[in-house]
């Protein structure tokens, strides 16, 4: 009988055409491309003063929010996080029920809700008020419970969901993301915010390693039973064989007295140097490659490896100051450690 009573109740549909699915995609995407354009016409003072009051924030920036406001308000607390404002994601519900407690003096409390109305939220503002703590609020408009107590109150303006009933939330949640991109984004300017910076909130994967590791995290140095593979000007080709081979990185580097970077040697030269028949007493100022590219231990590695890659090179030659050695990095040295 459940079966039944089950089957009776679906609903039957008719497939849409190919031009019909495109149509539906399109129309959504215009109707909150223009919940957008209203969102524009919103930015006046009160966006600056709700910047102002995250840039002076002492604590953190905490965004709460129910149902798809706070799943909204989790990617903007992420984005204030990663781009030098300090934030996290409060639960409304849970909030009520003693995680009210992560909010304390020096906080700015960011509160999302498209109605301005969520029990949840509204169930919060007398102990936000009694702890002074300053109170910014993302609305539709100014109408609700929640923008009429906030100290800043942005609104998204009259738009219209993409949804065909006018119930998913759609258009407000994109215009809301985009509002709290938009202060991200205008904080980041404001706190002079650098991609070093960015780089210590993301250490881990792709991104850390591409902003992270610097050449010195990978280059080769001589340590004890090894030393990188040098040779002086007058040094003969056949004694740089063996240099070469028992540095096992493909090349010597050349050097004067002092210990300064002349030139290098590399297979390619090796193979060049045995076309033209050369003696194997001819001195490496004869047949070294002058003036290699020379980098500084402090560069990114991913820099390393765009110039290792522009230049059709294998290996990068570390230096101080002086120009004196330091060390050697190589592309498989790049590549093994994941650097792109």
């Amino acid at each position: 009988m459940l079966a039944h009573s089950l089957n009776s109740a679906a609903k039957t549909f008719t497939m849409p055409t190919s031009e019909q699915f495109i149509t539906y995609a399109t129309n959504a995407i215009r109707t909150e491309q223009a919940a957008l354009e209203l969102l524009i016409e919103q930015l006046d003072d009160r966006f600056v003063e709700a910047c102002k009051l995250i840039l002076g924030c002492e604590g953190r920036v905490v965004v709460t929010g129910m149902g798809k406001s706070g799943h909204i308000g989790r990617k903007i607390a992420a984005t204030f996080a990663s781009t030098g404002s300090p934030a996290f994601f409060m639960h409304p519900g849970e909030a009520g029920h003693g995680d009210l407690g992560m909010l304390v003096q020096g906080d700015v409390l960011l509160a999302i809700s498209n109605s301005g109305e969520s029990d949840e939220i509204k169930t919060l503002l007398p102990v936000v008020k009694q702890l002074s703590i300053p109170l910014i609020s993302i609305s539709r408009d100014k109408r609700g419970r929640l923008a009429q107590f906030a100290d800043v109150a942005l609104t998204l303006g009259p738009f219209e969901e993409a949804c065909p009933l006018g119930l998913a939330p759609t258009s407000s949640t994109t215009a809301t993301l985009a509002l709290g991109d938009a202060m991200a984004v205008a904080l980041v300017y404001a706190r002079n915010f650098t991609s070093e910076d960015f780089a210590l909130s993301h250490p881990a994967g792709a991104l850390g390693r591409k902003l992270l590791m610097r050449v010195s995290d990978l280059m080769h140095v001589s340590q004890e039973g090894w030393t990188l593979p040098t040779v002086l000007e007058s040094t003969s080709l056949h004694q740089a064989l063996f240099t070469m081979t028992n540095g096992r990185l493909g090349m010597a580097v050349i050097v004067n007295e002092a210990q300064q970077v002349q030139g290098v040697f590399t297979d390619g030269d090796l193979r060049r140097a045995l076309e033209r028949h050369l003696n194997l007493e001819t001195s490496m100022d004869a047949i070294m490659t002058p003036n290699p590219q020379i980098v500084a231990k402090d560069m990114r590695a991913s820099d390393a490896l765009s110039i290792m890659n522009a230049k059709a090179i294998n290996q990068l030659i570390i230096v101080d100051e002086h120009k004196r050695l330091q060390g050697i990095v190589t592309i498989h040295d790049l590549i093994q450690a994941g650097v792109t």
